[in-house]
């Protein structure tokens, strides 16, 4: 006798027990390639550009599917500005956009360098950014002094864009005396206020919900102030990104919540953080929020929907979710080697191309550019950040280490120092 289940309704058969348990399988999404396999980017569907148009500023989310779904692009595959986010945009001056380009050119010299010192061990961690600079580099030219991002750890591309000194970034990721934190975080986790760079948390999501209630509170105070938040695709299964959504969904504050979709977290393929779900732009629909699909190494349609995106937030009209589709070229961190999980060229066959070659070709295009000038330019900002990187070094490396006094443990921790901590400063002689 078989071991049939038994029904609850009393009109359908019951299916036997062992059939079932042969249907119910789990099942786990799996990379296009694996490093002994030829890189594969074919399901990846790329529209052509130019196709989908600007929205008015107070879209609601029923509006957005087809931005949500699709993907704003700006140059064509001959890197021609063509569509009506191109029209949008309008006429940039070249001096923005080789502005554009050294930002995205220095990101990628530090980034450089700064592997080039944890592989010496000189510093003990770094995060790259090479293949996302056009998303921080162009976002951040397009926010106001006072706004706030609210970063994860591969956003220096912020810092750079907002001409941060140099100095205090290789600082913090040296933790000798030039860090502006004392060596209170880890390397890569920044905090500059003034720069509008909200203190980096170890914690994934962390900072979306603080972006959303930083929002509130500059809606509530009148600044005119909007904030942006950062996370990356692997994070966004995080409780803090829904907790996020569903509270800016609720209060409509000046808020970008951005979603960098870099294809993986880690060493986990972007498929595990995103289920069955057709983008995580659409994600953002079912709390009620407009979103857009971005292609990220598209350096002015990153221009266009950032002005448009805080436009929007600064105007009143609630919170915006942008994806910014793109590709991390470099290892997750100093710590990962992506070599043991993709092919070694899988980003040569990342059908979106690089970000600094496709802003060249613009340039050049429009002749405000040249291959000679792009070389002088990469040497002369390599230089410069080498000669930073060099006076950063002599005050000290993990190689050549030039201690903090045990003094400073004490100092920027509290605006009046308990009578606790100050007998216990004694007690060590500070």
């Amino acid at each position: 006798m078989p071991d049939i289940s038994t029904t609850t309704d009393g009109e359908h058969p019951a299916v036997p027990a062992q059939d079932a348990a042969k249907r119910s399988r789990l099942q786990f999404p799996h990379p296009p390639a694996r490093p002994d396999q030829p890189a594969d980017f074919s399901a990846i569907v790329v529209p052509p550009a130019g196709i989908l148009p600007v929205p008015p500023l107070n879209i609601s989310a029923s509006g957005c599917r087809d931005l949500a779904l699709g993907m704003v692009r700006i140059l064509d595959e001959n890197n021609r500005p063509v569509g009506p986010w191109a029209d949008y945009l309008g006429e940039v001056s070249a001096d923005r956009l080789r502005q554009g380009l050294r930002d995205m050119l220095k990101m990628r010299a530090i980034d450089k360098r700064m592997l080039n010192a944890q592989r010496q061990g000189k510093t003990s961690f770094y995060v790259q950014c090479t293949g996302e600079e056009a998303i921080g580099c162009s976002f951040q030219r397009a926010l106001s002094q006072g706004d706030m991002n609210f970063p994860t750890y591969r956003q220096q591309t912020l810092l750079v864009a907002a001409e941060y000194p140099l100095e205090q970034l290789m600082g913090q990721l040296y933790s000798n005396p030039l860090d502006p934190l004392k060596g209170r975080q880890l390397p890569v986790m920044h905090s500059a206020k003034d720069y509008g760079f909200f203190s980096i948390s170890g914690n994934l999501g962390t900072q979306y919900v603080q972006a959303v209630g930083w929002a509130m509170a500059a809606a509530l105070t009148g600044t005119g102030k909007i904030a942006a938040a950062w996370i990356g695709d692997g994070a966004t299964a995080s409780n803090d990104f829904h907790s996020a959504l569903l509270t800016a969904s609720v209060y409509l504050p000046p808020v970008v919540l951005n979603v960098v979709n870099n294809q993986w977290a880690i060493s986990t393929f972007t498929g595990v953080a995103a289920g069955k779900s057709e983008t995580y732009a659409a994600r953002a629909l079912g709390y009620g929020i407009p979103a857009l699909r971005v292609d990220g190494n598209d350096y002015l349609a990153v221009m266009a929907v950032s002005r448009w995106a805080i436009e929007r937030a600064r105007q009143g009209h609630g919170p915006v979710l942008i994806e910014w589709f793109t590709y991390r070229v470099g290892a997750h961190s100093t710590s990962d080697d992506p070599s043991a999980y993709r092919p070694r060229d899988e980003a040569r066959a990342w059908p979106l191309g690089d970000p600094v070659d496709r802003l060249k070709t613009y340039l050049i295009s429009r002749g405000d550019w040249s291959e000679e000038r792009h070389v002088q330019a990469e040497a002369e900002i390599l230089d410069e950040v080498i000669a930073v990187q060099k006076a950063v070094e002599a005050h000290g490396t993990f190689v050549d280490p030039q201690p903090i006094s045990p003094s400073e443990i004490f100092l920027n921790v509290y605006a009046d120092m308990p009578e606790h901590l100050r007998r216990q400063r004694q007690e060590m002689g500070y």
